[in-house]
């Protein structure tokens, strides 16, 4: 039977209207200069697709509504895949350059899936600078979160130019079909039955966690409330480290955004950034962090637009192999921190990153941050689209639950090719709301490097590039507060270390070579 969407991933289905759209997206950059044949061709790139679709089971699935809205959708699995309209093609005129791609792709991002097919679209994009194109990818964020969209999208790559066999399953499958109507209204009354026992379940258990709960936890006395209702409760719950109260200040990215996007990217060495925490005693991430308050603390003074609070970001943060998921697509969970750009020095900054993530991360062991997925499970299916979407309208105009999103997402640290190209940059694209403001900063780590992904509300930002250069001069600023770069070991020149050999009468001995990589020392065969 076809599997169900989790009560948390359907949130994502029910806050989507024209302006707030929630799908993930990634802009891959390819470089098909060494490739043989030249560029990959589109139909190439449905060619690889159909070879390894069983890879990758959310380009698959399309979603099956429950009459009267009674319960969630279900995931049916389609024998075929209508490649022609998902793969698509098109050109960016000359020069095509970086800026000419972003207006290019923030057009797409713009644009909402057809909820009648499988929640995903691809772009073959030509044209780009010095012979480059590129794969614009987008999937709807109830089918994929951050890590699982990465590996998705993994499912068309290689770790080599050469296009490697994929092996087919020895059974093809029965696609995965959704219950009949009467079974699916059976259920959704089952479920609405259920669901004031869930709705008590979330009461017991979220009370001692509202202070971390977006928008509530800036009311009067909600700190207050957690914190009698934890002295009263288990020793775990005592034990939880005390959040300070956030008020999220209203920025020129405040409020309801609109249909439009604008997008920036670029790149920063990892190294630098690793030179950086090691030399502040700090993580990658508290240095991301510390780059991007330094960014909009600049962006906003240059409006005359900076508040006295602290900015409040959203992280997302994994909960991969924790119980709290279920079945959800999405393992993430949503916690909030303060982003210092009220504090002037940026070494004051960074260090009130760390203090702030600190907190976060000892919060996040002592238990999870599991009341968005609880609301979820408590609020009937019927009535969670209308409330939503309601939350949204009247957060977003009564006040801000956050100011943007920040999110960092790991990943592989070695080359990666498709069809052939290289990638030679992977940058995310994520969502932005009335409810998590006009701004989406977005990380992902990929062969030595940071490629960043801003998405913006085009009315709200409409200089975003400069984001993108106030973050390297951030990373510029730190490096040089780290001091200055080891440089690396000087190697002997040929003809001295032949010298020194002689002299200390080393050398004069047959010595066997070292085995070549990926062979023994000793057989001289094939490692492994």
């Amino acid at each position: 039977m076809a599997q169900q969407v989790s009560a948390f991933d359907a949130q994502f289905l029910n806050f989507e209207t024209p302006t707030n759209l929630a799908h993930i997206a990634a802009l891959t950059i390819l470089d098909p200069s060494d490739r043989p044949g030249g560029a990959p061709t589109r139909e190439e790139l449905i060619a690889l697709l159909r070879r390894r679709l069983h890879l990758a089971p959310p380009l698959r699935r399309r979603l099956v509504e429950v009459p009267f809205g009674l319960d969630h959708p279900y995931w049916a699995e389609d024998r075929e895949v209508d490649f022609d309209y998902h793969v698509r093609e098109l050109a960016l005129p000359p020069p095509g350059d970086d800026h000419k791609l972003a207006e290019q792709v923030a057009r797409l991002h713009g644009r909402r899936l057809d909820r009648g097919r499988p929640l995903w679209e691809l772009y073959l994009i030509h044209g780009l600078a010095e012979g480059r194109m590129a794969v614009y990818t987008k999937v709807h964020h109830a089918a994929v979160d951050g890590v699982t969209g990465a590996e998705v999208l993994a499912a068309l790559m290689d770790f080599g130019p050469q296009v490697s066999d994929t092996p087919l399953p020895e059974e093809e499958a029965e696609p995965q079909r959704a219950p009949d109507v009467v079974e699916m209204v059976v259920r959704g009354v089952a479920r609405v039955l259920d669901n004031p026992l869930a709705l008590l379940r979330f009461v017991a258990e979220a009370v001692p966690r509202l202070d971390e709960v977006p928008f509530v936890a800036q009311l009067p006395g909600v700190g207050r409330v957690s914190r009698f209702v934890r002295g009263i409760g288990s020793d775990a719950d005592v034990s939880l480290p005390e959040l300070p109260r956030m008020v999220v200040p209203r920025t020129p990215f405040s409020g309801p955004i609109s249909e439009h996007r604008r997008f920036a990217f670029g790149e920063l060495p990892l190294d630098e950034v690793k030179r950086i925490k090691n030399a502040f005693g700090v993580t990658v991430n508290d240095v991301v962090m510390a780059m991007c308050a330094t960014a909009l603390r600049r962006w906003l003074a240059s409006r005359d637009e900076l508040p006295r609070q602290p900015l409040v970001a959203g992280i997302p943060v994994s909960t991969r192999g924790q119980p709290v998921n279920g079945s959800a697509a999405n393992e993430v969970m949503l916690t909030m921190t303060t982003l210092p750009t009220d504090v002037a020095d940026p070494g004051d900054r960074l260090r009130s990153v760390n203090r702030s993530m600190r907190l976060v991360k000892e919060r996040l062991a002592a238990a999870p941050a599991a009341w968005l997925l609880e609301f979820s499970q408590a609020m009937p299916a019927a009535l969670s689209a209308l409330a939503a979407r309601s939350a949204f309208r009247i957060a977003s105009r009564r006040a801000p639950a956050m100011n943007l999103m920040i999110s960092n997402v790991p990943g592989p640290q070695s080359p990666l090719y498709v069809c052939g190209a290289r990638v030679v940059a992977l940058h995310p694209m994520s969502v932005i709301t009335d409810v998590s403001g006009g701004v989406n900063i977005t990380v992902f780590s990929y062969d030595g490097r940071l490629d960043f992904g801003i998405v913006a509300d085009r009315e709200m930002v409409p200089d975003v590039w400069n984001l993108i250069d106030y973050l390297r001069d951030s990373l510029a600023e730190y490096g040089t507060m780290a001091g200055p770069a080891e440089p690396p070991a000087a190697q002997p020149r040929r003809r001295e270390k032949k010298d020194a050999e002689k002299a200390t009468g080393k050398g004069t001995e047959k010595t066997e070579r070292p085995p070549k990589a990926g062979r023994s020392a000793k057989t001289r065969k094939p490692a492994g």
